[in-house]
């Protein structure tokens, strides 16, 4: 049986001088749940009380070729080597940059940051700059990070249909109610309702932010058609398209969710598998929209492209790119899916997959919600009650139903046995908690 007991005594400890005892409110799972790790390597992390896990959040996808992975390590190394920060540019960023644009061809020029949140606030500004307009839209249940322009969801758990749209609600405390008149929020899938906004507001919005695969939503993705409505609508009304790719970009394909669903983006941003860990980001678009930059835009900070994320981007995108990286980790995930799937229809479940393999949604109903607003049309409690057991078992996936399992191309045969060995011994156990009323959700909008 699974002991928290190092974990709960560090947490403690920790409490005292971190608030939630973590460095992010996202790594706090409860004050006898949060887990502290003290190593990864592969498709596994090891916590402090020596608990094992095969791992399908993988930091929220960075470790695309698996924790500790000896190629992008030997290769940040060497970056040490070079020194780390200058304040001055190294001809790696021009190298890296190269092969971005190679991959993604809309990735015409190409400007580094730290994180996926650093990299979508330079696509605004620099929307906003080529524009002239300050407003922004953002589709229902889609995450950008964590900046105030963006830190708005819809309330569609306590939605009642009748009264009209969902309640557009800050996601926490300290955020300016002043900057709610830049956001505006339509569902995916139905062009219609963007165009609705668009008539009415275009003249104030600059940017369409869009996730193709939606990343912190159970990896709702939009459809063929959709994606080329929008596009169309964004040239109408002199709009960019943003198609963030912080979590798909380099995963679900080598040109991303781009290349994988056939839309062109006049910016995308990039961040969680470039590096397969190391912290590195990109914002890069097309040429002429690109020039802002250094022409009236600001963009910079002292850690970007720095010597060793720089090298390890170099080397994870040289194996994306040029290895059958990507093809291994997808086949892992149908396997996986094959085998979840058996699994659940032997006990009549109702379940459906959505996304990409690679990064992929399990939602438990007969169809596939196509937006946010359907997502309360699933069992979302029966994957809220399951996650916890997969913990115990050695199992790590994000507690919340929202978020998808992603894939490593260190995951192996073995993982994928006990993966589907543990899963079966917790669907029995949440199917007798939920036969006695002992079910687990997590409110969406809750900072906890």
């Amino acid at each position: 049986m699974r002991s928290l007991e190092k974990s709960n005594r560090h947490f403690r400890k920790a409490v005292n001088k971190l608030p939630l005892g973590v460095a992010s409110n996202f790594r706090y799972w409860g004050d006898d749940k949060t887990i502290y790790i003290k190593s990864g390597k592969g498709g596994r992390i090891w916590d402090i009380d020596d608990n094992e896990y095969i791992d399908y959040r993988l930091g929220y996808g960075p470790a695309i070729l698996g924790y500790a992975d000896e190629r992008v390590d030997q290769a940040a190394i060497a970056g040490m080597q070079t020194g780390g920060v200058f304040a001055l540019s190294t001809e790696m960023e021009y190298e890296v940059a190269s092969r971005i644009s190679r991959m993604v061809p809309t990735a015409e020029l190409v400007r580094f940051s730290n994180s996926g949140t650093e990299a979508v606030m330079a696509a605004l500004r620099i929307a906003r700059a080529h524009t002239g307009k300050d407003g922004h839209m953002i589709l229902e249940g889609a995450y950008h990070g964590v900046f105030n322009e963006v830190l708005w969801y819809t309330d569609v758990e306590d939605w009642v249909p009748a009264d009209g749209a969902p309640k557009v609600l800050p996601y926490g405390e300290g955020i300016p109610n002043i900057i709610k008149p830049l956001f505006h929020c339509v569902p995916l899938n139905d062009a219609n309702a963007a165009e609705d906004v668009l008539k009415k507001h275009h003249e104030d919005i600059g940017a369409f932010l869009i996730e193709a695969i939606m990343g912190n939503c159970c990896s709702l993705t939009a459809e063929q058609q959709y994606l080329e409505d929008v596009r169309s609508l964004c040239d109408k009304y002199n709009v960019l398209m943003i198609v963030d790719e912080v979590k798909t970009g380099f995963r679900v394909a080598k040109g991303g969710a781009q290349e994988l669903l056939g839309v062109e983006a006049d910016i995308s941003t990039f961040a969680k598998a470039i590096g397969n860990g190391y912290p590195i980001s990109a914002v890069a678009g097309r040429e002429e929209i690109m020039r802002c930059i250094g022409d009236g835009v600001v963009h910079g900070g002292t850690y970007t492209a720095h010597s060793v994320s720089l090298a390890a981007a170099n080397k994870t995108l040289e194996i994306l790119e040029e290895t059958d990286a990507l093809a291994s980790i997808e086949k892992y995930g149908s396997d996986l899916q094959q085998g979840l799937s058996q699994i659940l229809t032997a006990r009549s479940i109702p379940h459906t997959f959505v996304g990409h393999p690679s990064l992929m949604g399990l939602f438990f109903s007969e169809d596939a919600p196509k937006d946010y607003r359907d997502w309360v049309n699933t069992d979302y409690q029966f994957y809220d009650t399951l996650a916890p057991e997969l913990h115990a078992l050695g199992i790590i996936v994000e507690p919340d139903s929202r978020e998808p399992w992603f894939m490593c191309e260190a995951h192996d045969s073995q993982c994928l046995e006990d993966t589907l060995d543990r899963f079966e011994r917790a669907v029995d156990v949440t199917i007798k908690k939920i036969s006695a009323g002992q079910t687990t959700h997590r409110k969406w909008g809750a900072i906890e």
